[in-house]
């Protein structure tokens, strides 16, 4: 893993910003169900992807078990955004995007058990404190617990594939790895569409409606997710899984503040939720710092022989 740059840094939180917007657009294509806008934008993706590739003449051949693994990996994508999507639904934007930001809590457990590595006591207490945060939004926001739970079921699988995309960074081309795995997430979508239609609990039309639709699906899908998630899977090259979760859970900051401009009055928020949110960007923030002293700490202290 290479030191990342400033360049880098940059990049990320401009993705991140990016993603906050996804959620926005997701309103946007109402009355269109979440697991249709899903269905729609990894179809699109992987549309995109595939030109890109044949334009680079960039060959996407893989072992069959790993092709396997790419696409399994993007079926969790797609139940991550299908929640995603329904959170902003039931509950809006602001509370979906906070409960997005548990995703550092959900790496500081997972990544330890995915990657067999030391548990790190920094990040079991950041994690704390993200809790902290989430409760003060509970507490607040009662009201909206449905999507804040659903929210953070999102934020929990998120977490998972960035993990997994981890170790497939260090083997295959970011764009390889994006082209299987929106093949992975469109697949599983439909097959969630099917589902729904089949037992009758499929919700809103299956075709965009108006032009507009067709504009705010090629932004998710070119923008959001083509450009953003390709290059996020680059920057996993440089970046931990976890200082990269912790730095995508400034999203909601992002999100929330593009929402109360575009949407008003109904993204505004009692105190209490915005006290809970600000607890989470405190905890992002501090991480590279307290992680930093932890370290010199380390080497500073004698060992015993």
């Amino acid at each position: 893993m290479t030191k990342p740059t400033l360049a880098d840094y940059l990049q990320l939180h401009f993705i991140v910003v990016i993603w906050g917007f996804t959620a926005i657009l997701g309103k946007f294509l109402e009355p269109l169900s979440s697991p249709v806008v899903v269905l729609y934008r990894t179809l699109l993706a992987a549309g995109g992807m595939a030109l890109v590739l044949y334009a680079r003449k960039q060959s996407v051949q893989l072992a069959p078990g790993e092709r396997l693994r790419l696409l399994a990996t993007g079926g969790l994508i797609a139940l991550h955004w299908i929640a995603f999507f329904a959170a902003a639904r039931i509950a809006n934007v602001s509370v979906c995007l906070a409960g997005m930001a548990t995703s550092s809590l959900w790496a500081s457990l997972l990544e330890p058990l995915l990657l067999r590595r030391r548990i790190r006591s920094v990040e079991v207490f950041l994690g704390a404190v993200v809790m902290v945060g989430l409760y003060l939004i509970f507490r607040f926001e009662f009201d909206k617990m449905a999507g804040l739970l659903m929210a953070v079921l999102s934020a929990m699988l998120s977490s998972l594939f960035t993990i997994i995309n981890s170790r497939f960074t260090q083997r295959h081309n970011a764009l390889v790895i994006s082209f299987y795995e929106m093949s992975g997430a469109f697949v599983t979508s439909a097959l969630f569409v099917g589902l729904l239609l089949g037992f009758g609990q499929s919700e809103g039309p299956l075709v965009p409606v108006s032009g507009l639709h067709w504009l705010w699906l090629a932004i998710l899908s070119f923008v959001c997710t083509v450009y953003a998630y390709t290059i996020g899977i680059r920057l996993l090259r440089k970046f931990s899984p976890y200082m990269a979760v912790l730095t995508v859970n400034l999203e909601p900051v992002y999100g929330i503040l593009l929402a109360v401009v575009i949407f008003g009055s109904s993204e505004r928020m009692t105190p209490g939720f915005y006290a809970g949110t600000l607890v989470i960007l405190a905890a992002v923030l501090a991480y590279p710092f307290l992680n930093r002293t932890m370290r010199k700490t380390q080497v500073q202290l004698p060992t015993s022989t």
